[in-house]
C-alpha cells in the first residue's frame, strides 16, 4: 500500500463533533481551498470539510492514478480510499451522519467510497463526474439500495467521456437502487448555482 501524507483539510461550520458532516471532494488538479467555497451556498448548521487529495498533480492534487479520464486504476483507488478512511473514521465515528459531495474526479472518488461501503454514508452527490466503473468496486444491482444520491451532469460537458456520464446516470436511476435525484444542467463541466441549489 502506498504511504501518503496526512490529509490537509479546510473546515467551515460548527465544530460540534455530533453535527452532520458534509465532506467536499475537489476535482483533479484542484485543491481543498477551491472546494470549501461551495459551503457558502449550502445550509447552515452542518460541518463542512474539504479534503485535499493525496496525489500531487501539476499545480493541484488527484484522488487516484487513472488509465484515462474517469477511469481509475483499481489499486490506486483502493489505496487512496484506505487513506481517506483513516482520516474519516476518527472524525466521524459510526453514528455521525456523513454526506460525500464530489466534483469531477472527486465525484468518482465519492462514488468509489459509497460503492465500496454503502452503509458508511447517509448520502452522496456525484457532480459532473462518473462512478468508477471497472475499478475494483462493486456496481451490482441494488448496491446502493435506499441511499439518497444527487447526480448532476452538464449537457455540454466535454471533459468526462459521454459514455461514462450516461452509464453513471443510467445506473443511479436504475440498478443501483439508490433514491436518486438527477439534474441535467445546460452548461458544461462546472458547478452552477442551480446545481448548488439542488444540492
Amino acid at each position: 500500500m502506498t504511504t501518503f501524507a496526512d490529509p490537509v483539510v479546510a473546515w467551515r461550520g460548527p465544530s460540534d463533533p455530533d453535527a452532520p458532516l458534509v465532506v467536499l471532494l475537489h476535482g483533479r488538479g484542484s485543491n481543498e481551498t477551491d472546494t470549501i467555497a461551495l459551503a457558502d451556498h449550502l445550509p447552515d448548521g452542518l460541518a463542512y470539510a474539504a479534503v485535499r487529495a493525496p496525489i500531487a498533480e501539476g499545480g493541484g492534487y488527484a484522488w487516484f492514478a487513472n488509465r484515462g479520464i474517469g477511469r481509475p486504476i483499481a489499486d490506486s483507488l483502493a489505496d487512496t480510499m484506505g487513506w481517506f478512511r483513516t482520516w474519516l473514521d476518527p472524525v466521524a465515528p459510526l453514528g455521525r451522519p456523513v454526506v460525500l459531495v464530489g466534483f469531477s474526479g472527486g465525484a468518482a472518488f465519492a462514488g468509489g467510497l459509497v460503492l465500496d461501503d454503502p452503509h458508511r454514508c447517509a448520502g452522496a452527490a456525484i457532480l459532473f463526474g462518473t462512478l468508477p466503473f471497472d475499478a475494483g468496486v462493486p456496481t451490482t444491482a441494488g448496491r446502493l439500495a435506499g441511499l439518497p444520491v444527487l447526480v448532476a451532469h452538464g449537457d455540454t460537458d466535454t471533459v468526462i467521456p459521454r459514455d461514462l456520464l450516461e452509464r453513471t446516470w443510467t445506473y443511479l436511476h436504475g440498478d443501483a437502487g439508490s433514491t436518486t435525484t438527477g439534474v441535467r444542467d445546460p452548461g458544461g463541466h462546472g458547478l452552477s448555482l442551480d446545481v448548488a441549489a439542488q444540492l
